[in-house]
């Protein structure tokens, strides 16, 4: 099934597409420097990219009539700063949102389906008119905002359409707030997702259901001791059940047979097997080069090695750096490196990255968890290959 990627950034949401069997008609971005990263993997024949027709080119004039109307499935993730706690909280005034032309997409290539992803902040209730405005947009992606109106106004339109219309919407959309660490990925990350089907596709999906819980991390760590005895940690590091999760703990000592999903993933799983670059200088990992600088404050602190990682982030004026460190097993913090960043993130190891560290950082704070992408791209193509199989009535 051909797709396209649009805000490709990275490439996590459009590597995990691929790896769900998505072949990319069109991967576009107009950064530059993510735009080398997916050329230069190319010239190393990183599998995860090869054969990607990449766009660098600003998404308002990509004309989408050059890739003919064969397209499954639209993917992207909209700039979010607009949206973001540490953005600018402009929304629909930022000239950075493009939900627009993520709207115009669906619009002149009517694809089967689509898988739209942005921050949380999104959902936040000083949103909620423009978040609604997003999704009847997605609904009804033919009913275009007329030159005399103003987003409030092409909303009420939509809101008049959508109560008074006697058939189907144009797209049947579905809405969640996904963490995901829920997933796999060794990264507390929660994104929302927009997921639409053409109605007369028929397809039928609902969001994947959760593969890890960090109920099954606790009983790994303070229960059963399985955590510990995997990165080969004392013995008496167990007994050191922290006082907030104690009572939890307590409660899950009689049930914790019955979890049936896998343990969160840890940062300390993450970057399992890579040297620490403060120290070893001579290895041949490429992005794994240490950055020194880091210190801790109050309301700046690092992850703990022993969950999963806080949220990369991207930051509007740079790195904020809190969320971009962890905390040794000595108690001192250290910058994440690029490897290991990507590595939060699910990138396998042989993609590299281009630019600065705060560059190819920024990369990595904007994008999508790879093995998040891939969970929920498997699963909407499950549908449309079943919606295919069956009958028409």
């Amino acid at each position: 099934m051909r797709s396209v990627e649009l805000f490709a950034g990275a490439g996590g949401l459009a590597i995990g597409m691929a790896s769900a069997g998505f072949q990319h008609a069109a991967v576009v971005e107009w950064d530059h420097d993510a735009c080398e990263t997916f050329r230069e993997n190319q010239l190393r024949h990183a599998h995860a990219v090869e054969g990607w027709p990449v766009h660098e080119v600003d998404a308002r004039s990509f004309n989408f009539g050059t890739l003919g109307q064969d397209i499954a499935v639209v993917s992207g993730g909209p700039p979010c700063q607009p949206f973001s706690m540490g953005g600018k909280h402009q929304a629909q005034r930022d000239d950075r949102n493009m939900f627009p032309e993520a709207v115009r997409a669906v619009r002149e290539l009517m694809p089967k389906a689509f898988i739209f992803e942005n921050v949380k902040g999104l959902t936040r209730k000083t949103f909620a008119s423009y978040f609604s405005h997003i999704h009847l947009q997605l609904q009804y992606p033919e009913l275009t905002r007329r030159k005399d109106e103003n987003w409030m106004q092409h909303r009420a339109r939509l809101e008049q359409h959508h109560s008074s219309n006697k058939g189907q919407a144009t797209y049947n959309v579905l809405f969640d707030v996904l963490n995901a660490a829920d997933y796999g990925v060794p990264q507390k990350r929660e994104r929302v997702f927009f997921v639409g089907f053409r109605s007369d596709v028929g397809a039928r999906w609902s969001f994947p259901d959760p593969t890890h819980a960090e109920d099954a991390l606790l009983v790994s760590k303070w229960i059963n001791g399985t955590y510990w005895d995997e990165h080969s940690i004392s013995r008496k590091r167990r007994l050191e059940v922290p006082l907030r999760y104690a009572k939890h703990v307590e409660l899950l000592r009689t049930k914790s047979s019955l979890l049936i999903l896998d343990r969160w993933r840890t940062t300390r799983d993450a970057l399992s097997g890579l040297p620490d670059p403060e120290f070893v200088r001579d290895h041949e990992i490429p992005n794994h080069v240490f950055t020194p600088g880091a210190r801790a404050y109050v309301g700046h602190t690092g992850s703990v090695l022993d969950e999963p990682s806080k949220t990369l982030k991207a930051g509007y004026h740079g790195v904020p750096g809190g969320e971009n460190m962890f905390i040794k097993d000595d108690g001192k913090v250290r910058y994440f490196t690029v490897r290991e960043s990507a590595r939060l993130q699910t990138f396998p190891d042989e993609y590299e990255f281009h630019g600065s560290w705060s560059q190819t950082m920024r990369q990595l704070g904007n994008a999508v968890p790879v093995k998040l992408a891939e969970v929920v791209a498997r699963s909407v193509a499950a549908s449309l290959t079943l919606a295919s199989l069956q009958p028409e009535l």
